[in-house]
């Protein structure tokens, strides 16, 4: 599978995507520029951590208006994967590409530290070949990223099943000790109606190899490889009465 990883002005979790997926996963992926006008064929698109455009205005303000972003846009029209992560997640969020907004932490602190996630629907195209029950522990490292949305945005997210992770204990109890940054609901990660784009906080590239303490991270990228390899083999399939 070909993955692109946009690359900002400030990112800096890019090299670290492009790593994993291409070393640790064995698949292609390659950085694009925030000015390139196109995904060059890419059959999924990663935006990346760090602090794009240094964070002026607030998270994903402007880079949500870099020329990539528009064949983004078309790539998730057409149903296409998009995972954004952390400062990708706020990115999506300004762009309009999935709902609510992430805003500065409860506790007014940057937090960076383990958390555990629980995996709410496992039919997505990011949570598919999670194990069933299985806690995922990632890394956090973040200052604004305290999920909200309104109320009727919220009920939404439950009713179509949107709501993909939240912030639990080691024991799996979404409790407020747990809740790094405030999120509501105990939020950590959602995806679009379409389930087609998705968006988390914590950091799954910095947890996919042993000698980083930890590979939960890769549970959510293979996920998106087998549901591509998935989608390529129907693709690929003759129809019925055809040779």
């Amino acid at each position: 599978m070909n993955f692109a990883v946009l690359q900002f002005p400030g990112s800096n979790c890019d090299q670290d995507c492009v790593h994993v997926l291409r070393r640790v996963l064995g698949h292609s992926a390659r950085l694009l520029w925030h000015k390139e006008t196109g995904l060059g064929g890419a059959d999924a698109v990663v935006v990346p951590g760090g602090f794009s455009y240094g964070d002026y205005l607030r998270t994903g303000a402007i880079a949500r208006f870099s020329p990539v972003m528009q064949a983004v846009r078309e790539h998730a029209a057409a149903g296409g994967l998009v995972l954004g992560i952390c400062n990708g997640f706020q990115i999506l969020c300004e762009a309009g590409l999935l709902p609510g907004a992430l805003v500065r932490n409860r506790s007014l602190q940057f937090r960076c530290e383990h958390v555990y996630l629980e995996t709410l629907d496992s039919t997505s195209p990011f949570t598919g070949r999670i194990p069933a029950g299985q806690l995922l522990r990632l890394p956090i490292a973040h200052g604004e990223g305290c999920y909200y949305a309104a109320a009727e945005t919220l009920t939404e997210l439950q009713r179509g099943h949107q709501v993909l992770w939240r912030y639990v204990d080691a024991r799996g109890e979404a409790t407020s000790a747990a809740n790094p940054n405030g999120s509501i609901d105990n939020i950590a990660g959602v995806c679009n109606e379409r389930g087609n784009v998705a968006g988390l906080m914590p950091h799954p590239e910095r947890a996919s190899e042993a000698i980083l303490d930890g590979e939960d991270g890769r549970w959510i990228f293979a996920s998106m490889i087998h549901w591509l390899e998935e989608r390529a083999r129907a693709s690929a399939a003759p129809e019925p009465g055809h040779p």
